[in-house]
């Protein structure tokens, strides 16, 4: 079984059934075998952007108030969680290839409106995925989620739109093959 840590992609089976995470690449921010799994999925659009959530300074760049919110997972729908490539974020979380999770918001907000931050450098999503102890590596073990260790960095160099398909096709042999599956192989 692969390694499950953070900094990992987790990629849903073509075959998963569960629309929540149907097609899905989640991102694990945090892994503790013990204690549980805390992750992002990175390729749910939501039609919610930074401005809709927030009540942002009048004098805020309407570019801060467009960023797009994804939608990180089924859990707490109401929570906003952030991934940026700040290591100077005080309480940021490193998940690796220089993308951190979390921090302080307040100086997240304060480097994005003042231009330090680029709407570019960072993913916003309401709600997280959670799995309680021994339940996401059940799933791995079962053959729901194909893990991709250390990919990280995938969060800023790909688009969410092309994201799933893109990392089975990546890893080659039978997951290229799986990239091309139907969303209904009725209507194969």
């Amino acid at each position: 079984m692969a390694s499950l840590t953070s900094g990992s992609l987790l990629i849903s089976q073509p075959f998963l059934g569960d629309p929540n995470f149907e097609r899905t690449v989640v991102l694990l921010c945090q892994h503790a075998e013990a204690e549980g799994t805390f992750g992002l999925v990175l390729n749910r659009p939501s039609t919610l952007v930074l401005g809709d959530v927030l009540e942002l300074p009048d004098s805020a760049d309407t570019a801060v108030g467009q960023i797009p919110l994804g939608l990180g997972g089924p859990v707490q729908p109401d929570s906003l969680h952030y991934l940026h490539q700040r290591a100077d974020v005080p309480g940021a979380a490193p998940v690796g290839d220089n993308v951190y999770w979390g921090g302080d918001f307040a100086v997240v907000l304060g480097l994005l409106l003042s231009g330090e931050l680029a709407p570019g450098q960072i993913r916003l999503y309401v709600g997280y995925s959670g799995w309680t102890a021994g339940q996401l590596a059940s799933e791995v073990q079962e053959n729901v989620w194909i893990v991709h260790p250390n990919a990280a960095g995938k969060v800023f160099t790909l688009t969410s739109d092309a994201l799933w398909q893109a990392i089975l096709r990546e890893k080659g042999g039978r997951y290229r093959m799986l990239s091309n599956y139907p969303l209904d192989p009725r209507l194969n």
